[in-house]
């Protein structure tokens, strides 16, 4: 076994490259923020547009279901831009128009599977796009890059935390079946690591109090968790163990967000209650 198998039996994945990957795309996320924060859009944009494809493709090769690809690609991108000038009216726009162009889209491959295939391409619509243009939303606000800097803090404090604490001490699994490498003692781990970040981050970078940063990090915890296990019963369901080979030690873009994407909504929720823009 090579150092590289090593470290990747370990750490369940090839962990030298994960970090550089993550290095990188976190880097390209702070540089945007702290210059010209609408720039973090864009990048939403394409991260939406790589991660929509990704997912088409894994429902495809996988259970053989046709994701309605472009009408959910460009509504995708509608959803995401429309949501910085027109907020949620423009988001939900875009999403209803999305859904109608899929059912219209499908027309084209006849009667047989249509419900199956509809169905895909509005849960595609859904988990990606959609929830990922409240992450968009984040950054409008005048202190939009606080408020973006604090979800993705959260997500990295709390998928961090667990990763160690699973590591060294993970004993319990959570759910055997959809994740067995995910354990109670991981997500102690989160929830230390998400509460002390979450009290941080909202009381010195958004001015709200500690209670509610505290209950902003059990929150983005539990929502990061339940992304982490509603993708790895996605891939079991499919028999696939990445959505996509686009970054090294990660899988693709997809295998990445999916502790992101629920958080982002919730998120902008919690944040829009609690420190009002």
């Amino acid at each position: 076994m090579t150092t590289g198998e090593a470290k990747a039996s370990r750490a369940g994945r090839n962990l030298p490259a994960a970090i550089a990957v993550g290095v990188v795309l976190g880097g390209a996320v702070l540089l945007a923020l702290l210059t010209v924060r609408h720039v973090f859009i864009g990048i939403v944009a394409v991260a939406v547009a790589v991660a929509t494809w990704e997912l088409a493709g894994a429902l495809k090769r996988g259970a053989g279901l046709d994701v309605a690809r472009w009408p959910v690609l460009i509504g995708g991108q509608a959803m995401v831009w429309l949501s910085w000038p027109l907020g949620r009216d423009g988001l939900l726009t875009a999403f209803v128009l999305t859904i109608l162009a899929c059912l219209l889209w499908r027309f084209r491959g006849g009667v047989e599977g249509y419900l199956r295939d509809t169905t895909a391409s509005v849960f595609t619509a859904a988990y990606v796009p959609l929830f990922a243009s409240f992450a968009a939303m984040l950054v409008v606000p005048a202190d939009g890059t606080a408020r973006v800097l604090c979800f993705m803090i959260l997500v990295v404090s709390s998928d961090t935390g667990g990763y160690i604490a699973g590591v060294l001490f993970g004993k319990h699994p959570m759910s055997p079946t959809i994740s067995p490498k995910k354990s109670w003692e991981g997500f102690c781990g989160s929830l230390v690591a998400g509460v002390t970040a979450g009290a941080l981050t909202v009381h010195l970078m958004l001015g709200g109090e500690v209670w509610q940063g505290v209950l902003f990090g059990a929150a983005i915890v539990a929502t990061a968790t339940l992304g982490d296990l509603v993708e790895s019963v996605i891939k079991r369901d499919l028999g696939i163990k990445d959505m996509g080979t686009l970054l090294p030690g990660h899988g693709g873009l997809m295998d990445r967000m999916d502790s992101l994407l629920p958080s982002a909504v919730v998120s902008w929720l919690l944040l829009r209650l609690f420190v009002p823009a």
